[in-house]
């Protein structure tokens, strides 16, 4: 899944970067409102965790743009101030949740996947296909019941794969969910991952879990 984290101040951004990549999540950064509400805008996020007070444009009319363009993606909002009618006006304007600064990056993380969760296809931590289970929470793969080791690429792939049984999700879908926007979209790593899981899920010619057509991806 891809986030976007908009916040001016660097070490939170780096912090919140590393932390949620090593969740599994693809992260995107923008460090300024004008950044972030384009980014926002125009990129498909599952999630953006956005601060309140940036340069530019505040999270606030972040938010009512974001909604404005008709865009559903859970927003959780982070700020320093406290007081209700704030938190009031920011749910008001679209936001979805809001975690005063400083924080624990465990309850936010908590927050996340509630959010994640919220959807109205309610998304369970345990995704399973066929011989296949997979659990986003502890973020560990099980083949007909025994542990199987995946790359966080891997498992990241798997998971929006999982997540989309019978769908044909095109080279671009992929990378925009489970790449972020660092990556060079012209390389073959998404095949070379596409490779390795067919390997480890026991995706063979003879029992094609993970089909390709023309090139697309689909489970």
């Amino acid at each position: 899944m891809r986030i976007l984290v908009i916040d001016d101040e660097k070490a939170v951004s780096d912090m919140l970067c590393k932390q949620l990549r090593t969740e599994c999540f693809a992260v995107d950064i923008a460090q300024d409102g004008t950044e972030g509400s384009y980014m926002a805008r125009t990129n498909n996020y599952d999630l953006i965790v956005l601060d309140n007070m940036l340069p530019e444009k505040s999270g606030l009319v972040i938010c009512k743009e974001v909604r404005r363009m008709g865009r559903t993606v859970p927003i959780l909002v982070l700020s320093v101030l406290g007081e209700t009618t704030q938190k009031i006006e920011l749910i008001n304007a679209g936001a979805d949740d809001y975690m005063i600064k400083p924080f624990s990056f465990d309850e936010l993380m908590a927050r996340i996947r509630a959010l994640l969760r919220r959807p109205s296809k309610m998304e369970s931590d345990l995704i399973t296909f066929q011989h296949i289970t997979l659990d986003t929470k502890h973020q560990n793969m099980q083949l007909d019941g025994k542990a199987v080791y995946l790359t966080r690429k891997e498992f990241m792939l798997l998971e929006y794969l999982m997540r989309n049984p019978g769908t044909v999700l095109s080279r671009g879908m992929i990378m925009e969910h489970v790449w972020d926007m660092a990556s060079d979209p012209f390389s073959n790593t998404i095949e070379y991952h596409v490779l390795s899981l067919r390997k480890k899920i026991g995706d063979t010619s003879k029992k094609r879990f993970i089909q390709t057509v023309d090139r697309k991806s689909v489970v």
